[in-house]
């Protein structure tokens, strides 16, 4: 799918909030559309597995499609799989501090205990749900215990959800979604790759809230894809369901959070489509953003979040 840059930018001088909100719109009916369906096969495929690339909006979908099934009467959880990580060993920490170990590999997964857990859940056991330490890269126990009732669901979040290698489980027992940007943004005759949207999103999110400057997280741009196109992209056949997590408003949002950090680093070769697309793209204050609103997992303030 495509979109002009000048659609965007006269909805947004228009009539910012209604542009918003049917946007958002949009993105809550295609859940709605997968919710009932879940819902109608839920007593064979209670597990719902939600996997999509880095900046795709994982965990902001799961959770608002877990709003939309309880809202509906059916009790959802919903899990990270980043809480199955492995603990890393003193060897993988030295590679970690040097940049050197691939943050993207499904062996970072505890295939066999992630597995275990969730054959348990399906057969209504009780389990003590993970958490993993990212500080001290370490999987840890929470405490919090998951007994799932017969006909309630439970949602699987990460990047490697839809990996068979990681999740030995039956297909016939898991409903599969697929969540990334998949709406292309037209200038002219330049296109703007969804790609570089999410990458839009990491910056913003990366510096915000995890003190990553543009530069660093431009360097991990390249690894970053290498390990989506490995490890996640085989995967996305599999998926029952897809999702176009791209919100037409959104690039608008950025350039306030964006612009005049990336003009000091036009050098970069990575980022020379993105300033494009931003100079000419109209300003939207992020404040103008409801806090339903699935780009809120990036900029902050929004109601989706563990």
């Amino acid at each position: 799918m495509q979109i002009e840059l000048h659609h965007i930018n006269v909805h947004t001088a228009e009539n910012p909030s209604a542009f918003i909100r049917e946007t958002n719109q949009i993105y809550f009916n295609r859940l709605s559309e997968i919710a009932d369906d879940i819902i109608l096969h839920r007593k064979k495929t209670p597990i719902i597995l939600l996997s999509g690339p880095s900046g795709s909006g994982k965990t902001t979908s799961a959770l608002m499609l877990e709003k939309i099934l309880n809202q509906q009467g059916i009790k959802t959880h919903t899990l990270s799989l980043d809480n199955y990580f492995r603990s890393l060993t003193e060897q993988e920490k030295k590679l970690l501090a040097f940049g050197k170990l691939d943050l993207e590999s499904p062996n970072r997964v505890d295939s066999e205990f992630l597995t275990q857990q969730l054959r348990e859940i399906y057969h209504c056991r009780p389990v003590e749900l993970p958490v993993y330490d990212f500080k001290n890269s370490v999987r840890i126990h929470s405490g919090k215990i998951l007994h799932r009732k017969a006909g309630e669901l439970v949602i699987l979040e990460g990047i490697h959800s839809l990996n068979p290698d990681i999740i030995d489980f039956k297909d016939s027992r898991t409903a599969k979604i697929y969540v990334s940007v998949r709406t292309r943004i037209m200038l002219n005759n330049t296109e703007l790759h969804p790609s570089k949207i999410r990458l839009m999103r990491r910056l913003v999110r990366d510096n915000l809230f995890r003190k990553r400057s543009f530069q660093d997280t431009l360097r991990m741009f390249d690894s970053v894809e290498n390990g989506e196109n490995q490890y996640i992209m085989p995967y996305k056949y599999r998926s029952t369901y897809d999702v176009d997590t791209f919100m037409a408003y959104e690039i608008c949002a950025y350039r306030s959070l964006l612009l005049e950090s990336l003009r000091k680093i036009s050098n970069d070769k990575i980022i020379h489509d993105i300033l494009e697309f931003l100079e000419h793209t109209a300003p939207l204050r992020p404040e103008e953003i409801t806090s339903d609103s699935l780009i809120c997992e990036f900029i902050g303030n929004g109601q989706f979040c563990y």
